[in-house]
């Protein structure tokens, strides 16, 4: 398979790829480096989370423009933290907003707190820790991705939780206070469909993976959050004056929700100034788009090269870029074993409408 490695200066055309035509790599990992989630700041810097499931050292770190990486934000936040040190524990989210702050979702584990790390990355220094405790999280709670509303000043994230009490996560920025919105919705837990990847059907911890709320984007506009569980077939939004509307009861929340559009069972998402949701269709090796239409189109497919395509970012030059990991071959979802081969990549592709992503 021949591929574009722009971070190095070269420029070949992906072949003998079906329906990737167009779909250009622009960069390759080593096996060292499986990439989570991305996030590109207003000044063009790429950040990207190392997937957690592979066991990496590293949480976090920068991407250069020559293709190398480096730790981020410093050596010490990097890494797992030495006592009551800085660093990360296991970061899966983040994001990059316009005021140009790194926000890193630390999900909790045993004995600790989840939090959303903010990140400075034009002064180079921490701006804000928001910890995610109960009631807010509970103890099945795991934090998957979120987004950010610096014009409401508001955090929503992703509980995937255990399936049944899957929710919304509002933290306000001013105060700090978390609310769990949504818990146990139609639209937050899974529906009951096999995740099936190359015939194989994937377990979590040893039973079908079937699982709740994870996608979420907002739009350039910070009017419409756009969510939906991973095993579901719908992409849902709801107004941001919603789901900051504490005087709404939870009924009345679910109410306001719409259902956007066809999906199929996908991880990431990421929104254009035009509506349209694109997807990592992690089940069909493919990127997706859920279309203002309500209709659902695969953009490229690659069993060789799209498996398990992971985290969204849109970048500032009007392309979305994309991560690729083999998940479903990593330990946590392969029985204890890792029978990754190393298909680990950024691939980018241009954006169907205008503008730029919500943060």
């Amino acid at each position: 398979m021949k591929k574009l490695l722009f971070a190095a200066g070269l420029s070949v055309a992906l072949t003998g790829i079906s329906h990737a035509e167009g779909l250009e790599t622009y960069l390759d990992f080593p096996k060292e480096m499986p990439p989570g989630n991305l996030a590109i700041g207003p000044d063009g810097r790429m950040f990207m989370s190392v997937h957690e499931f592979y066991g990496p050292e590293l949480r976090v770190v920068e991407v250069m423009p020559d293709g190398t990486t480096k730790p981020y934000p410093t050596e010490e936040w990097a890494r797992a933290p030495v006592e009551d040190g800085d660093g990360l524990r296991g970061v899966l989210g983040l994001r990059a907003d316009r005021e140009g702050i790194l926000w890193m979702l630390d999900g909790q584990g045993e004995g600790q707190t989840g939090r959303v790390v903010g990140w400075d990355t034009k002064a180079e220094r921490l701006h804000a820790i928001f910890y995610v405790g109960q009631p807010a999280a509970r103890a099945t709670s795991f934090l998957n991705d979120l987004a950010i509303d610096r014009e409401h000043g508001a955090i929503y994230i992703s509980d995937t939780g255990d399936g049944q009490n899957s929710a919304i996560i509002v933290i306000d920025m001013d105060t700090g206070r978390a609310r769990r919105v949504l818990e146990g919705s139609q639209f937050t837990i899974p529906e009951d469909t096999p995740m099936i990847i190359d015939g194989r059907e994937i377990l979590l911890g040893g039973n079908p993976a079937k699982i709740g709320i994870n996608p979420i984007t907002i739009d350039p506009t910070n009017t419409w959050v756009y969510f939906a569980p991973m095993t579901a077939s719908a992409m849902y939004r709801v107004r941001t004056t919603d789901l900051l509307d504490e005087s709404l009861s939870d009924a009345d929340l679910a109410a306001k929700v719409e259902r956007y559009g066809d999906k199929v069972i996908s991880d990431g998402s990421t929104v254009d100034a035009d509506g349209n949701v694109y997807i990592t269709a992690m089940t069909d090796n493919a990127l997706g788009v859920t279309k203002p239409d309500s209709t659902y189109e695969v953009l490229y497919q690659s069993d060789e090269g799209l498996p398990w395509p992971d985290g969204f970012a849109m970048g500032v030059d009007g392309y979305v870029y994309a991560t690729i990991n083999e998940l479903h071959r990593s330990p946590v979802l392969n029985g204890g074993e890792d029978a990754s081969i190393g298909t680990y990549k950024i691939v980018r592709f241009p954006a169907l409408g205008t503008g730029i992503s919500g943060r």
